[in-house]
């Protein structure tokens, strides 16, 4: 009631889920001679009646952890396919299998790996760690409702040119000079939430990061939160499937070292690119009156 003393009010449970973390699992597909390989961190976390076990020591429901790690382990062995499919396949499986299990939250890093090249042909079993972006997927089961998300990270890019800062306010604290012609780099971060099931994941995030690079490409950047935008404009355009997408991107500065200590002029050609401090921009492109999904962002750090 109101006024009463918060020292009154009956402590009780909240929101909670558990489960295992970051289980790294290697699959090697060698039904030919020619190999496939799958590298996944998967993270299995699970939600429902779990009261017992935290206010008095009752592990009847309890699944352990040791369990969903072995889980993954043993659907791996019938194969992974895109991650977004294997998660899926998880949480129908702890949602089904156990009726105190209302849902959870499935989440996998996926690291890519390529063949070497031997006299100029990729090599049947042999493979270099690729050190692109590593994708990412979330999968959240909300009773009988699912959410997907797809997504990356660490997907570095750089323009030399045709990009600038100009216009903004100044005030005694600012230093910084106007340009219509830095260079532009960022290590982008991103989430995209799918709408409907019939969605075939592999070609939805090939495209998705094709689609993401013409457009931090294709045109004058006044500013990385307007390339932000057409990134993610680029995407929802092209894939009626994806419902909204969310970006980290941090400004990775590169600044003109002064050379006329050394009598050398430097026309925009050498910098110092530096680590810290940085401009971060994140936002959400989304279509309008979207319905909005909260339960599908639970437990995700900021933006990505």
């Amino acid at each position: 009631m109101e006024g009463d003393p918060v020292t009154d009010r009956r402590i009780v449970l909240g929101p909670n889920q558990y489960g295992k973390a970051e289980v790294r699992v290697v699959k090697v597909t060698r039904d030919a001679d020619r190999h496939e390989i799958d590298d996944l961190s998967v993270t299995s976390q699970l939600r429902g009646d779990f009261t017992g076990a935290h206010t008095s020591g009752d592990n009847a429901h309890v699944i352990p952890t040791d369990t969903q790690k072995n889980t993954i382990f043993a659907f791996a062995r019938d194969g992974v396919g895109s991650p977004e499919a294997f998660l899926l396949r998880l949480a129908d499986h702890f949602t089904a299998s156990f009726d105190w299990v209302s849902g959870g939250r499935w989440e996998a890093e996926r690291f890519a790996w390529r063949r070497i090249e031997v006299d100029g042909a990729p090599h049947d079993h042999s493979f270099v760690r690729s050190g692109e972006e590593t994708r990412t997927a979330v999968v959240v089961a909300d009773g009988d409702d699912r959410h997907v998300l797809g997504g990356l990270e660490g997907l570095t890019v750089l323009k030399t040119t045709q990009s600038g800062f100009e216009g903004f306010p100044r005030d005694r604290y600012t230093t910084l000079q106007e340009t219509n012609d830095r260079i532009l780099a960022t290590d982008v971060a991103a989430r995209w939430r799918y709408v409907g099931a019939d969605v075939d994941y592999d070609a939805a995030y090939a495209s998705v990061r094709a689609l993401m690079l013409e457009a931090f490409a294709a045109r004058y950047s006044a500013a990385l939160q307007q390339t932000l935008f057409d990134m993610g404009s680029r995407v929802l355009e092209v894939h009626p499937e994806i419902a909204e997408i969310r970006f980290s991107m941090p400004n990775k500065h590169h600044f003109v070292v002064d050379l006329s200590p050394f009598g050398l002029d430097n026309p925009n050609e050498v910098f110092y690119a530096a680590d810290r401090p940085y401009g971060l921009i994140e936002a959400t492109v989304m279509r309008e009156g979207l319905v909005p999904a909260p339960v599908a962002w639970e437990g995700i750090a900021g933006f990505c």
